[in-house]
């Protein structure tokens, strides 16, 4: 995070500004090597289930199509019972198949591709791909593509830290925490990372409380 960031986020929330320097260095990193296709299929193995078992059916998957992540026709070429087999429910295999389909068709773009598209317009994009909601595209959006001003309203980790970071009985309801977001722009990821750390922060202070 530059320095611009932190002055910014810090007269913005001065309480943030607190969090930011006890936490040190924004540790978001992208992963720039992963296409959006990529991105899309690992994130429908995760929707509702622990990262392990997620992981175990991505591996499954991997050694099924000789590739980590098997291509857009590879992955259409794969029967029902053998995606089933690698613990896909018949929701995902709907969804990675739409996923599959709409890169062949160029509705869920390339890396470069996105490269040239808005925020904005990715998220009605992609949001029209069969599983795929706003959170995950904004998931995409900050940690495979590395857009500095998403601010995850939906969220409940982000919600949670600013709840907790600012001593409130409830979390802001969705609306009106876009509008508190409004302030960290144009470095909302940013913000929602280090609200992701207050959250995690606030767990670790229950679970330690006797």
């Amino acid at each position: 995070m530059s320095r611009a960031a932190r002055a910014h986020l810090t007269a913005s929330d001065p309480v943030l500004g607190t969090l930011i320097r006890e936490v040190g260095p924004c540790g978001l990193k992208p992963n720039r090597a992963r296409e959006p296709y990529e991105a899309l299929i690992s994130a429908v193995a995760h929707q509702q289930l622990h990262a392990r078992a997620a992981g175990a059916m991505l591996v499954r998957l991997a050694a099924l199509a000789a590739t980590p992540i098997p291509d857009p026709a590879t992955l259409l070429s794969l029967s029902e019972t053998a995606l089933r087999g690698c613990g896909f429910s018949g929701a995902k295999i709907a969804a990675l198949r739409d996923i599959a389909a709409r890169s062949l068709d160029g509705t869920v773009p390339s890396r470069r591709a996105a490269a040239r598209m808005t925020d904005a317009v990715l998220i009605e994009r992609l949001c029209m791909v069969r599983g795929i909601g706003r959170w995950t595209v904004e998931m995409l959006l900050i940690f495979t593509l590395g857009r500095p001003d998403v601010f995850p309203v939906d969220d409940f980790g982000v919600r949670e830290g600013y709840r907790l970071l600012h001593g409130l009985a409830e979390q802001p309801k969705p609306r009106n925490f876009a509008v508190i977001g409004e302030a960290y722009a144009p470095y909302r990821s940013s913000a929602a990372w280090y609200l992701w750390r207050a959250a995690e922060r606030g767990k670790t202070m229950k679970q330690a409380a006797p």
